[in-house]
C-alpha cells in the first residue's frame, strides 16, 4: 500500500502545465480568453495610440457592469469578452479617429469566484479565467491533501443551470444543486465525464477522510483514510503498515476506541499473534480507532501519549485503501 502522494501521481503529471496561478490581484496582464466574459469589479487596461485621454489606463468595471471613458462614453462591459469590448471602443472612436489602434487587456478578475474548501492544500476563493474544469480548479487550490476523503462535492446555484452529473440533488436551502463524484477517479483521469466545467459561484468541497491509526511496533506507522464505504481490519491495518517489527509484543496489542458520547477511550485487547495464526477471528476497525502494538522490552505507553502520537502527525504517512 502506497501513501496518498503516490495516488495523486497521475494527476500531478496531468496538471504540470496548469501551474499555480495567483488569486485576486495580479501584477501582470492575465491575458484574454474568448470564453471569458467580463463582470463587475474586473479590471481592464486600454491602450489607444490616437486617444491619449483613455490610453494606458486601468479601469475597474462598475457594479452595474459599465465603464465610463472620455470620448468613448458609457459602455457596458459586463457580459462581453475582452475582444468585444475592444471592438466596441474601436467602433466608437471611428467618429473621431481614422482606423483607431486599440488594445484591451484583462488585468484582474474578481467577477467569477469559485469557493474551494476542505482538505485541499490552499482552500479559499479562486477566480475563474476562461473555461476551467474541476481538476484544474482543484489544482489551483494546491490539490487534495493526503488526508482528503474519497469524494468531492460540487454545489451550483440553481440559476446557473443543472449540474451535469448523475445523482444531482437539491440542497436543503433550495438555492443550490449538489452532486458527489469520486475524487480519485477524477484526479487519476479514470472518469473524464465527472471532470465537469466549473462555473462562477460554484462551491467545491473536499471532506477530510475518517481515519484509523496504526502506531507502535509496526514498520511504517501511520494513518489509514477511510470513507466512501472503505473499511479495514486489524490485520489489514498491520499489513498496510508493512507488518510488525521484530520487537513487537503481538500478543498484547490493543485497540483504543472512543466511547460514544465521550472523549474517553476504552481499551480492547487484540492478540495479533493468534489472528495471524488463524486461531482467532480478525477485528473490524472503526473511525478514530488507534491500533497500538506495544514493544516487548520497553514500558507500555500511557493513553494520553498514544492519543498524542495519533493526533499530532508523528504517526508517519497517511495510507489510502485501493
Amino acid at each position: 500500500m502506497a501513501s496518498c502522494n503516490a495516488n495523486w501521481s497521475v494527476a500531478a503529471m496531468l496538471l504540470m502545465t496548469i501551474g499555480a496561478r495567483a488569486q485576486g490581484v495580479v501584477a501582470t496582464p492575465v491575458g484574454s480568453d474568448l470564453t471569458f466574459r467580463l463582470g463587475p469589479d474586473d479590471v481592464i487596461a486600454i491602450r489607444a495610440i490616437e486617444a491619449e485621454e483613455i490610453s494606458d489606463k486601468q479601469i475597474r468595471i462598475g457594479a452595474d457592469g459599465y465603464i465610463n471613458l472620455p470620448t468613448v462614453g458609457r459602455l457596458k462591459a459586463a457580459g462581453l469578452t475582452v475582444e468585444e469590448v475592444q471592438a466596441e471602443i474601436v467602433n466608437r472612436l471611428k467618429r473621431w479617429v481614422v482606423n483607431p489602434d486599440v488594445s484591451v487587456t484583462l488585468m484582474e478578475t474578481k467577477s467569477q469566484p469559485v469557493t474551494v474548501m476542505g482538505a485541499v492544500k490552499a482552500p479559499g476563493v479562486l477566480q475563474l479565467q476562461g473555461r476551467k474544469t474541476l481538476v484544474e480548479v482543484l489544482s489551483q487550490a494546491g490539490g487534495p491533501r493526503d488526508d482528503a476523503g474519497y469524494t468531492v462535492t460540487i454545489m451550483r446555484k440553481k440559476e446557473s443551470g443543472p449540474l451535469p452529473l448523475p445523482g444531482a440533488r437539491e440542497d436543503s436551502t433550495g438555492i443550490y444543486t449538489a452532486a458527489d463524484v469520486s475524487l480519485e477517479a477524477v484526479m487519476d483521469a479514470r472518469d473524464p465525464a465527472a471532470n465537469i466545467q466549473i462555473l462562477p459561484n460554484d462551491v467545491i468541497s473536499v471532506p477530510k477522510a475518517e481515519m484509523v491509526y496504526v502506531i507502535g511496533e509496526v514498520l511504517k506507522p501511520g494513518g489509514i483514510a477511510l470513507g466512501d464505504q472503505k473499511t479495514v481490519t486489524a490485520l489489514q491495518a498491520v499489513s498496510i503498515a508493512n507488518g510488525l517489527s521484530k520487537t513487537a509484543k503481538a500478543t498484547e496489542a490493543k485497540i483504543l476506541r472512543l466511547t460514544p458520547g465521550s472523549l474517553t477511550r476504552s481499551e480492547l485487547p487484540v492478540n495479533l499473534k493468534q489472528m495471524l495464526a488463524g486461531k482467532t477471528g480478525d477485528v473490524q476497525l472503526q473511525a478514530d480507532d488507534i491500533l497500538y502494538v506495544p514493544n516487548s522490552v520497553r514500558k507500555d505507553l500511557g493513553m494520553k501519549t498514544l492519543e498524542a502520537l495519533a493526533g499530532t502527525g508523528t504517526t508517519g504517512a497517511i495510507y489510502r485503501i485501493p
